[in-house]
């Protein structure tokens, strides 16, 4: 129907300098990478051999505590799960202890985050707000939280004269370690308050004003 077309196919092929076979780009033609040689195998296994340094200055006493008080409490509820379906007499005392054991966990843990700045936070206003307004309101917000902190240590502590001689349940022990668990970390909570209030004083912004400088940290 087209012989024009036919005619000039024929010749455009003839006129076109043939291409040169491309190079595989991985196995089998594919794009993965060159397999690696039998030396670059055994570099891998000797630096995987080597002594890692492994830095821990970054921890403080919150961090060893809650984690010893969460190996703790695990190893309560396996003995509990232990208890209860091998033997068929469950320990009660067991799940006693490991809700007392969460409970330092969960103090514990906050002064963690009141130390690194991983509580929930909202910093949405500070993306409209000027600079000068965005720190006085950053300022308010860590003077009343440190406020609030130092009034909950108060609070444990009244709570502990009046209630502190209480004994639990299933054991014949004071209750009032686990309020002191509670009033430890309210003061942890307390004293890394301070240090985060003085350290964004001296740096001139905080984690609501300023988001991305404390994304490395993660």
């Amino acid at each position: 129907m087209y012989p024009s077309n036919a005619k000039a196919a024929p010749l455009h092929a003839a006129s076109t300098p043939p291409q040169a076979p491309r190079p595989a780009d991985g196995p089998a033609g594919g794009h993965g990478h060159a397999p690696a040689s039998v030396a670059e195998i055994v570099h891998s296994f000797e630096e995987a051999d080597q002594p890692q340094h492994v830095d821990l200055s970054g921890y403080r006493v919150e961090d060893w505590l809650c984690l010893a008080l969460f190996w703790i409490m695990g190893g309560l509820v396996f003995l509990q799960f232990f208890s209860r379906y091998v033997l068929n007499d469950s320990y009660a005392w067991t799940e006693e202890l490991a809700v007392y054991s969460l409970i330092g966990v969960v103090f514990l843990g906050s002064a963690m985050c009141v130390r690194a700045c991983r509580h929930i936070q909202v910093d949405f206003l500070y993306r409209y707000l000027p600079r000068p307004a965005g720190r006085v309101l950053s300022t308010l917000i860590d003077l009343v939280r440190t406020a609030f902190f130092g009034y909950a240590v108060w609070m444990t502590y009244r709570y502990i004269q009046l209630v502190g001689a209480e004994p639990m349940t299933t054991l014949f022990w004071n209750k009032s370690y686990v309020y002191w668990l509670v009033l430890a970390g309210f003061a942890l909570m307390f004293v890394r308050s301070v240090q985060v209030s003085v350290q964004n004083w001296r740096q001139g912004y905080s984690i609501l004003e300023n988001p991305a400088a404390y994304e490395s940290q993660d």
